[in-house]
Formats: C-alpha cells, sequence, structure tokens
C-alpha cells in the first residue's frame, strides 16, 4: 500500500477508529500512553519538527 492509499485509508476512518490504530502502532512499538516528559505541554509544531528529524534517523527510533 502505497502513501496515498494509507493516507485516503486513514482519512475515511472515525475519529476512535484512528486512536484505536494509532494505541495499536505504539503498543506495538513499546511506547506507553502518557510516556512523555511529566508536566510538558506540546504543541503541535514541536511534535512536527521532532517526527520530521526523527524520520531523518530512524537509528534513534530503534529501542536498545
Amino acid at each position: 500500500m502505497n502513501k496515498e492509499e494509507r493516507l485516503k485509508l486513514f482519512k475515511s476512518m472515525s475519529s476512535s477508529e484512528r486512536q484505536e490504530l494509532i494505541f495499536h502502532k505504539m503498543k506495538a512499538r513499546g511506547i506507553e500512553l502518557g510516556s512523555g516528559v511529566p508536566n510538558k505541554k506540546y504543541d503541535s509544531k514541536e511534535i512536527y519538527e521532532l517526527i520530521q528529524i526523527l524520520n531523518c534517523f530512524p537509528e534513534l527510533r530503534e529501542k536498545k
């Protein structure tokens, strides 16, 4: 499935279906809900920039 097909599928899902999919992927990668930095509020621009940086360095995403 290419990127456009995945995006189309994701947009066709309801909000609760998207949320469930994201939680499932987080669990598969060993990420716990609420495992961020305590008392830290994230803005969407900051998150977007972090994701873009991580996409450049896949080795940073791997658990050791």
